[in-house]
């Protein structure tokens, strides 16, 4: 709402005041200008009476009414002048009286109010001119002691109190110390967990990287059997894990710059990584490369974690014998990658990238990925689109193309 201007009573004095002054110019000026018309017109009264032809003698008398006009018009000018200023001094006078008068009430308000903010303060109804303010200070005086006898009842109220709330202050210092004890202690508990975790991550990369080079290096020598596939896709799918914990236990302390990704090949490399994972849950993926070179311009680790995640969730609930179509397609300037296979229907497609829920319990997993996966499109601006139904489950990723 817009706020209105306001002036002060000097200000409004002031204003009246001139208000007052130019009525009374304006109405002396009507007077003067009507007188001026009279001598206009006794003037052109008296000139049409003596004739065109004038003798020496009626001029002459001519000469002497229009001066003796003149002086009775010049009087009268005067007289109007005076009296109106007369009237202007009076009106001024009564005005200023009343004024003052007006202005000594609410002088005698305006300290009542300001006295009675720090203690009680009566007005003398003796001390104010106009009766309707007299009135108002009969209010105020009741107001006075009505609010007098509620501090009185507050300051009883309030020393019953006190004591109430010193007891309770002791017993919640002595609650806040124990809540401080329990929290150094969770936070303890908590940054000795977060330590664990780094240091299972760091140490957990060497000997996953030294299983799956040994079954590369045997496998270059002797045929891969069954039992040893089986030792891979779980390794891999072990690796998978491990990237994601990096991810959640660095994203925080580490900065993830971009670079131009060929999105088409990235996604056959990450392909062909779970391809013996999907062999031994007895899927296959359907993808082909795509022709022309689509790029984005986006962090690796991010990608990967959004990829690897879509696959291995794919792999995990596509039905057994089935296929997951895997499609990269360019729609104007946005690039979309989509994964689909026949699985269960989703129930509760809101809730599949919420931290900890699964559509199935006995699948193995925390939940945590698809959670990661969203955080990740938000942070990048990318968009997901999932549908699912008993024929087709479908996560589609839309990003932009590199310069977009």
């Amino acid at each position: 709402m817009k706020k209105k201007n306001s002036i002060t009573i000097k200000q409004a004095d002031f204003f009246t005041i001139f208000i007052v002054f130019i009525f009374t110019v304006i109405f002396a000026f009507l007077l003067i200008e009507e007188n001026y018309f009279d001598y206009e017109r006794t003037l052109l009264k008296e000139l049409s009476i003596s004739g065109e032809n004038l003798n020496e003698e009626q001029m002459q008398k001519y000469h002497e009414t229009k001066k003796e006009l003149k002086r009775i018009f010049i009087k009268n000018t005067i007289a109007i002048a005076t009296l109106a200023f007369i009237l202007f001094t009076i009106v001024l006078g009564l005005y200023k009286i009343l004024n003052y008068l007006l202005q000594r009430d609410l002088q005698v308000f305006l300290k009542f109010f300001k006295e009675t903010a720090h203690k009680d303060y009566v007005l003398n109804p003796h001390t104010i001119f106009f009766k309707d303010f007299k009135i108002m200070v009969g209010y105020a005086n009741n107001m006075v002691d009505t609010i007098s006898e509620q501090k009185r009842i507050l300051k009883d109220l309030n020393q019953n109190l006190e004591d109430r709330v010193k007891k309770k202050t002791i017993n919640l210092q002595e609650t806040n110390k124990k809540l401080l004890q329990e929290k150094e202690f969770s936070e303890e508990i908590l940054d000795a967990q977060k330590k664990f975790l780094r240091y299972t991550v760091h140490e957990t990369n060497t000997p996953l990287s030294v299983i799956l080079t040994s079954i590369e290096l045997y496998t270059m020598k002797h045929p891969k059997d069954k039992h040893l596939s089986k030792i891979e896709a779980a390794v891999k799918n072990i690796f998978s894990i491990y990237d994601d914990l990096s991810y959640l236990v660095k994203k925080d302390q580490v900065e993830y710059p971009k670079s131009m990704i060929n999105f088409g090949d990235y996604i056959s490399y990450r392909i062909d990584f779970f391809k013996d994972v999907a062999t031994m849950s007895k899927v296959s993926f359907d993808y082909n490369v795509p022709e022309e070179n689509l790029h984005i311009y986006f962090n690796k680790t991010k990608l990967q974690r959004i990829v690897d995640n879509t696959i291995t969730n794919a792999i995990k609930y596509t039905l057994a014998g089935e296929i997951i179509d895997v499609n990269l397609k360019q729609f104007g300037s946005n690039i979309e990658f989509s994964m689909s296979s026949k699985s269960k229907a989703i129930k509760e497609i809101d809730k599949v990238f919420e931290a900890y829920y699964r559509e199935e319990k006995n699948r193995e997993g925390f939940g945590l990925g698809l959670q990661m996966v969203r955080n990740i499109c938000d942070e990048e601006g990318v968009e997901i689109k999932v549908s699912s139904d008993e024929n087709k489950t479908s996560f589609t990723y839309v990003f932009k193309m590199i310069g977009e």
